[in-house]
Parts: C-alpha cells; sequence; structure tokens
C-alpha cells in the first residue's frame, strides 16, 4: 500500500527526548516499511525515518527558538498533504483536529488517530460537525466522553519494537521510577509521598514546559528539595530510558486525569518492570493488576503495592507485553482498519494507483 503518515510538528520523529506520540508514529512508520508499504512521513525535517521523508518544518518546532507560533507551519503542512494526497492509497493522520476542514473530498480513504484527552467540552460541536471523518481511539475509555455515533474505525493499543527496550531480570537498582511530565495531572508530588513512606530512593525523569514550570517551582521543586532520598534527573533519551527503567523497582504512575493510554507503563512492560498505577483513564485496560502491576486507587493502597511486588513475576510482565503491546500487533491493526475503508476498497482506488503507476513509467521515460 501506498500510506502517508502525517505526525506534529512539535517535536521530531522519533523525538530526541519526550514526546509519546511522535515515539508511536515512528514506530509504527519503521514497522510499515520493514514490512513493504510504500511510506510517506511528514514531519519535522530533524526526524529521522527509513520511509520517503517529507519535511515540513527546519526542526521541531517545540526546540527552534526562532518559533514563537507554530500555527502557520501546521497549516502549511496540511495543504502539501492535501495537494498530494491522490499520490497515496490512506492518509493516517495524528494531528488532532487542523486537517478536518481539509478531507472532506477524500476522508474516506483516512484514518485519525486521536492521541488526547477527549473529554474537553469544547470538543463535542467539533465531532458532531465532522461525523464522516474515520476516527481511531488508543482505548475504550479514551472514546467514553464524546458520541457514539462517530465514525469510529477501530481501537488500537499502542505498540514498541520488540527490541527496543531490553528486558532486565535482576534490576540493579533499589527505587522507584517516575518517567513523564511535570504537571499537576501526572501528579509527582504523588509519587514522592508514595517513595517517602514507602522507604525507598524515588527518581523522578521528567520534563518541565513553559505551561508547568511554576507547577514545578512552587509545588514540586521544593518537595524534592525536601525529601533527600528523591533524585530529579530531567529528561531523558531512549537509550537512558532503558537503563532507567529497567533497573527500577516499580515504575510509578500515580495519574490524576482521564490518559488515554500511558505510553510508559508498556515501556516499563517491555523491561520486565512492574508499574503501580492508579485508577484513572485507560490504566485499568492497560495494566493487569496482579499480573504487571496494581491498579489502586489511592496512595495508601500505591504504598501497600510496593511491599507486595516480591509477587510479581518480571519474565511474565515481559510476556504479557510481548502478547499484548509489539509493534507488530499494532501495525497489524491499523493495517486492517487500512483495508476495511470504503475509499481504500473501491474501483477509484484502484484507478488512482494505476494512474500514479502510468504517471511514474512516464517520468522516468
Amino acid at each position: 500500500m501506498k500510506i502517508a503518515q502525517i505526525a506534529p510538528l512539535g517535536e521530531s520523529v522519533p523525538p530526541k527526548l519526550y514526546g509519546g506520540t511522535e515515539r508511536v508514529v515512528s514506530y509504527l512508520t519503521e514497522e510499515l516499511v520493514r514490512q513493504g508499504h510504500e511510506v510517506t512521513l511528514f514531519a519535522s525535517g530533524d526526524s529521522r525515518t527509513a520511509a520517503k521523508l517529507v519535511r515540513c518544518s527546519d526542526m521541531a518546532l517545540r526546540l527552534n527558538p526562532v518559533v514563537k507560533d507554530p500555527l502557520p507551519y501546521q497549516v502549511v503542512m496540511m495543504d502539501e498533504v492535501r495537494r498530494r494526497a491522490d499520490d497515496f492509497d490512506v492518509l493516517h493522520f495524528h494531528t488532532d483536529l487542523l486537517h478536518f476542514p481539509l478531507i472532506h473530498d477524500f476522508a474516506d480513504r483516512t484514518v485519525t488517530t486521536l492521541h488526547g484527552r477527549l473529554d474537553l467540552p469544547d470538543l463535542k460541536p467539533f465531532f458532531a460537525a465532522f461525523q464522516d471523518v474515520p476516527l481511531v481511539s488508543i482505548s475504550r475509555e479514551q472514546r467514553r466522553p464524546l458520541p457514539r455515533h462517530l465514525n469510529w474505525v477501530g481501537n488500537v493499543h499502542h505498540g514498541l519494537p520488540r527490541d527496543l527496550l531490553p528486558f532486565e531480570r535482576d534490576p540493579a537498582g533499589d527505587y522507584l521510577a517516575f518517567l513523564g511530565r511535570i504537571s499537576p495531572e501526572k501528579r509527582p508530588d504523588r509519587a514522592i509521598e508514595i517513595a517517602a513512606r514507602a522507604g525507598l530512593r524515588l527518581k523522578i525523569a521528567a520534563k518541565v514546559d513553559r505551561a508547568d514550570q511554576a507547577y514545578w517551582d512552587e509545588a514540586i521543586a521544593p518537595m524534592v528539595a525536601a525529601h533527600p532520598n528523591v533524585e530529579f534527573v530531567g529528561e531523558i533519551n531512549e537509550h537512558q530510558k532503558a537503563d532507567f527503567l529497567g533497573n527500577a523497582r516499580a515504575l510509578l504512575f500515580p495519574i490524576d486525569w482521564p490518559e488515554p493510554f500511558g505510553l510508559v507503563t508498556i515501556e516499563a512492560m517491555a523491561c520486565g518492570t512492574p508499574v503501580i498505577a492508579f485508577r484513572a483513564g485507560a490504566v485499568p485496560e492497560v495494566v493487569d493488576d496482579g499480573l504487571t502491576g496494581f491498579v489502586v486507587r489511592n496512595v495508601d493502597q500505591a504504598v501497600d503495592a510496593v511491599t507486595r511486588l516480591h509477587t510479581i513475576d518480571r519474565r511474565r510482565v515481559r510476556a504479557v507485553f510481548e502478547h499484548r503491546f509489539t509493534v507488530e500487533r499494532m501495525a497489524r491493526d491499523y493495517l486492517a482498519i487500512y483495508g476495511g475503508l470504503p475509499g481504500v476498497r473501491t474501483d477509484a482506488a484502484h484507478l488512482r494507483r494505476q494512474h500514479g503507476e502510468t504517471v511514474g513509467l512516464h517520468a522516468v521515460a
């Protein structure tokens, strides 16, 4: 198939540091290429891929000090995608809402994976206006706030390359890990309290966005300073992540918001590291209580879960990852969705492909 993957421009694909959506786009793109599909990736210019890269900005917008407003760059990218739309059998968008008004003429051969929270009230009238656009959720729970009559064509849990993060049977570190972003909804304050009450070290590897700088300065930094058992590592890259997660006794995921998926939880599972997660959002879909970790409702239960980590078999945690959360499974799910789209199954789609191949032959001649 000729497939377009359209990524956000805020981070490169894959991201150098934090960036869950762009990381998933990268894993999917590379797996589709590996399977022999002709893939074009629309992304920032500093992205790395085996697919054909269409550079839609010089570099990731978040890391470019010249960029003050990302919107113009995103609009230009969408126009480029629209102009090239006939080159592809299917177009897979990972860019939230911006493209919806531009794809009316070919919506029946598009898929939009919604990576964010969907419980915000402003989203209901938006999706009511675009009920024909094929949508994919990343968890069943993510869909719940929106009307059921939307054009849901699939639910695809994230997946990772099988060999991305090595299994660690005997972790060398005697610490709990918190990985992600410093923000009120991620609740690093809970992680600090859990570790303190459990009498264990806590390592925090996280980025601090400008929007959350005040929260860090006023709430979390003083807590870190007040607890000698807490170490703030900052943002880490993929190589550092393997060591950080693999050598932890557990990942703490004490969220306080409707998390659509929680990529870090399956990253921990890939290492064999159990997850102690609060029951919110997609957590019960992703974490098997008593098997890959513990699903808890409060800090008291989380502290108790720390004392029961010895009951979790890290080999079984890794086995669950390999069964449920590999990139091969994710790509298989998406290919099934692509093949079921009305615009991919029509005679027009075959004629469009044949026309493209003929144009290509003429160009070579």
